[in-house]
């Protein structure tokens, strides 16, 4: 289904952009608010990361919304995955989040969660995309929404967060470096893991409205891996702006990337008995790691790129994790998205449970090295329907045989054709990947 405005997660964008404006994000709270406030009573809960325009979009979503007769219940800085469970643990119609997740601090954006703390179905967006092509029309002031705080949405969420694994579980004697990113897990993770009994120790917790993820987080754990060794510590974990991701640095300062994270908690899952279906990865998830769980008897299945896509195959055959390299993991016996707070509560457990250090439990997972080239197109065009095209990339494909891995695809946002090779061999790996780029731009005029 083409979209008009919605992404794979939302909408997207520079702040100030036509789909992310003030007047934009009115309409969109009015339009969100007939959509899924039907019915008297209706509320829907916002919260937002710590960007500096998130208060101008907060309160363009509030004069939407209310004009559409919803209530409304205010959360402040809440993680992304915060606003997916209270929304379920208030009974709520639907949850908002203003977030531009990782990108930095000027663009911003809107993500949706159903009533069941589920991304929306694309039903539901498109509905909503019509409703914005409608005139705005203000309910009776009798109906206008009604706007509240809560007051303990961040606690409520941290002892949500604690529950996810057995209240026998301590993080004594733990030392942990936490990046925040200047992000919304700033007022929420370091209590999390401190209240569990690690020692912690933050950077990137003091968000100003324009460093959220600027140098921190976990699209950049440089940082994080210079203060695990610096301060001593055990492991790190950054998290990213909204907190639907994380990255892990051992105690040497080497960063451990989602795919390895999954592999720690699918075995601890084996082990104890609680691993349902099979593992859900990505396109982009690496060889080295479907692999090792192959290695262990775990089925590894790939979707698209995307956590709605994982999601869509996970409850398609009854799995319980899933997730990205990026670190958007998903654990389906605890929570109803993508949660790096949750996620690195589950690999800690699994450690102290297996009794090993983080760099150890990772070892299995050799992962291959993995070259990616971006060739911009003037046009949009099928990839693989050109012969010469498919005859290089079989040619390719029997010379690296199960060994490897052969990836073209078009990106979803811009006119690109993404070359990604994978292999044992880098030098190998490389030549093959500027072989298949330059037919590409020979082939398609690129």
């Amino acid at each position: 289904m083409k979209r008009k405005y919605f992404g794979t997660d939302g909408i997207r964008g520079r702040v100030g952009d036509p789909s992310v404006s003030p007047d934009f994000v009115l309409k969109l709270g009015w339009a969100a608010g007939r959509v899924l406030g039907r019915g008297d009573g209706s509320t829907v809960l916002i919260g937002k990361d710590t960007r500096i325009s998130g208060y101008m979009f907060e309160s363009a979503l509030e004069a939407g919304l209310v004009a559409a007769g919803v209530d409304i219940r205010l959360l402040g800085p809440m993680p992304t995955p915060g606003v997916a469970y209270l929304t379920r643990t208030f009974r709520a119609a639907a949850g908002i989040v203003i977030t531009a997740s990782h990108n930095p601090y000027d663009d911003n954006g809107i993500k949706f969660f159903s009533g069941d703390g589920d991304k929306l179905p694309d039903a539901i967006e498109q509905e909503i995309e019509e409703a914005i092509d409608q005139p705005l029309r203000t309910v009776p002031s009798a109906d206008l929404g009604k706007v509240r705080r809560v007051e303990d949405a961040a606690g409520r969420y941290i002892e949500f967060c604690k529950s996810s694994i057995p209240a026998s579980t301590s993080f004594k004697g733990l030392k942990l470096v936490l990046d925040c990113a200047n992000g919304a897990t700033y007022n929420v993770a370091p209590y999390v893991f401190e209240e569990l009994g690690a020692e912690v120790v933050t950077i990137g917790a003091r968000p100003d409205g324009f460093n959220i993820n600027r140098e921190v987080g976990s699209t950049k754990p440089g940082a994080l891996a210079e203060a695990v060794v610096a301060e001593g510590a055990e492991l790190g974990i950054a998290f990213d702006g909204d907190g639907d991701r994380l990255m892990m640095v051992d105690a040497e300062g080497q960063i451990v990337d989602g795919d390895a994270l999954i592999y720690i908690i699918a075995k601890s899952r084996l082990v104890n008995d609680a691993l349902c279906g099979a593992v859900v990865g990505t396109l982009m998830s690496n060889l080295g790691f479907e692999l090792a769980l192959r290695r262990l008897g775990i089925d590894f299945v790939r979707t698209q790129v995307g956590d709605r896509y994982i999601m869509e195959r996970l409850k398609l055959d009854g799995g319980l994790l899933g997730g990205e390299p990026s670190g958007h993991i998903i654990c389906r016996d605890r929570t109803t998205t993508g949660d790096g707070i949750i996620a690195a509560l589950q690999v800690l457990q699994a450690l102290i449970e297996a009794d090993v250090k983080l760099a150890e439990a990772v070892r299995p997972v050799e992962s291959y090295p993995q070259v990616l080239i971006n060739v911009r197109l003037e046009q949009r065009i099928d990839v693989m329907s050109r012969p010469r095209i498919q005859d290089a990339v079989r040619e390719a494909e029997a010379h690296l045989g199960e060994q490897g891995r052969i990836l073209l695809r078009l990106s979803g946002t811009e006119p690109l054709v993404r070359v990604m090779v994978e292999g044992p061999d880098p030098g190998g790996v490389q030549t093959l990947a500027e072989q298949l780029a330059a037919l590409v731009r020979d082939e398609l005029g690129a």
